[in-house]
């Protein structure tokens, strides 16, 4: 007949309690270990609405970018600015620093779409802040032209990324598409 001291069957416990414990532990490959920054310019709230979505899905930090100067707000004359400013290439001054992307391993990347690709201030973020080996996710609101050229640009921009299936969502729709984001990031497997 075997004895267990009071001290051997705390142990025993303690150890046995622990086991059941680890299964539960989050691997080191885990979304609540991988840094995710959710970086979006937004003209109307249509795409901070995606971002907001996307936040409450994978976490992270969620930083709007700001031009200096803003964007008028009569749908005219933006559309002429936004089309002059592809048209010349420029490059919108950002109204204050963004955080660092060498911080994070998932960026993603939110903008409407306007005149078939992204407002040439994301061209400034991608180009003055430096994206290589990261995993950059796009996602746009739009009102017809869906993604256009920007996953493109995008790539050509930063070709050391890692730049993933984007999303696009219609800019009257964006209240309504959150089962479309859930089934997105499920469907880019980056929580896994």
């Amino acid at each position: 007949m075997t004895f267990f001291s009071r001290r051997s069957l705390l142990k025993g416990l303690v150890a046995v309690g622990s086991l059941a414990v680890l299964p539960m532990l989050p691997h080191s490959s885990s979304a609540a270990e991988k840094k995710i920054l959710i970086l979006y310019f937004s003209h109307t709230g249509h795409t901070t609405t995606i971002a907001s979505m996307i936040h409450e899905c994978v976490g992270g930090e969620l930083v709007e970018i700001k031009t200096k100067i803003p964007y008028p707000t009569n749908y005219d004359v933006l559309t002429h600015q936004a089309k002059e400013e592809q048209r010349h290439k420029a490059r919108p001054e950002l109204a204050s620093p963004l955080p660092d992307p060498q911080n994070y391993d998932i960026i993603f990347l939110g903008y409407p779409n306007w005149w078939n690709t992204m407002p040439m201030v994301l061209f400034t973020v991608l180009e003055q802040y430096d994206f290589k080996g990261k995993t950059l996710v796009p996602f746009c609101t739009h009102g017809g032209s869906i993604l256009g050229t920007s996953v493109e640009d995008i790539k050509r921009t930063c070709p050391e990324a890692n730049v993933l299936k984007g999303l696009f969502v219609y800019g009257t729709k964006v209240q309504d598409a959150k089962p479309t984001v859930d089934a997105w990031i499920n469907e880019l497997k980056i929580l896994s």
